[in-house]
């Protein structure tokens, strides 16, 4: 079996749905606005795969990739009930939307900017809403950070095996984004959550070394416990 297949063969289906707000941290309401305003990268991450599926990618990969676009799609609805539930900040909102197309018109390929925007925005947004956030964010935070482990995975291979690379400028552009959603938090709190410099060094790590020692919380699994949800409020699994 080759790597894409068995990457195919890890995803496990759940549909999102809507939850009701719950209690969050104190001092994380600010951040976890702007970290709700980036879903609108959600459907732009999937439309830079269905460009690479346009041109050159491995024959191999393509149902792999076709299934990641879906679940992109699936994220969105899933945000987008978490911002419903909460409110957005409609000043956060614009400026997540320029943000957003800072990133659509980067010149570097979809691929890469799938993989960046993947590996060291999402892969530190999850964790913050697991850590900040009330049981329907963790519970959300949980169910996208599967199904983000497989793209990383799948957009690293392909990104190797066409041999792209990382331009400067598209680090510049990730640093940029992330400083702007921390950019409430202080470098100096006591509570490692609330500490920006926390959540930046992690990008910095996943980005340059792939890992984050530090984010090992959320290898726990998320169970969501009775007393915390609402049965409607529950995701569907298959």
């Amino acid at each position: 079996m080759n790597p894409y297949q068995k990457l195919l063969e890890r995803k496990r289906t759940w549909t999102p749905v809507q939850t009701t707000a719950g209690t969050i941290k104190e001092g994380a309401h600010d951040v976890l606005k702007r970290a709700l305003a980036l879903r609108h990268m959600e459907l732009p991450v999937g439309d830079f795969i269905n460009e690479a599926l346009a041109t050159e990618v491995p024959e191999l990969a393509r149902e792999l990739l076709l299934s990641n676009v879906k679940d992109e799609e699936k994220h969105d609805l899933a945000l987008g009930f978490i911002a419903a539930a909460h409110g957005v900040d409609e000043k956060a909102e614009d400026e997540a939307f320029r943000l957003r197309e800072a990133w659509t018109s980067h010149p570097d390929h979809t691929i890469t900017k799938a993989m960046v925007a993947e590996r060291a925005i999402f892969f530190v947004l999850l964790p913050l809403f697991r850590a900040l956030g009330d049981p329907g964010m963790r519970t959300c935070s949980a169910d996208i950070s599967r199904d983000e482990q497989i793209h990383v995975a799948t957009n690293s291979l392909v990104h190797t095996e066409l041999g792209y690379n990382i331009s400067p400028s598209l680090d510049r552009l990730r640093k940029a984004t992330m400083s702007w959603v921390l950019q409430p938090l202080s470098a100096s709190n006591p509570d490692k959550y609330l500490n920006k410099k926390f959540w930046m060094d992690s990008s910095d790590r996943l980005m340059y070394k792939g890992k984050a020692p530090e984010l090992s919380f959320t290898k726990a699994s998320r169970v969501p416990a009775f007393f915390e949800h609402s049965n409607n409020d529950l995701p569907q699994y298959a």
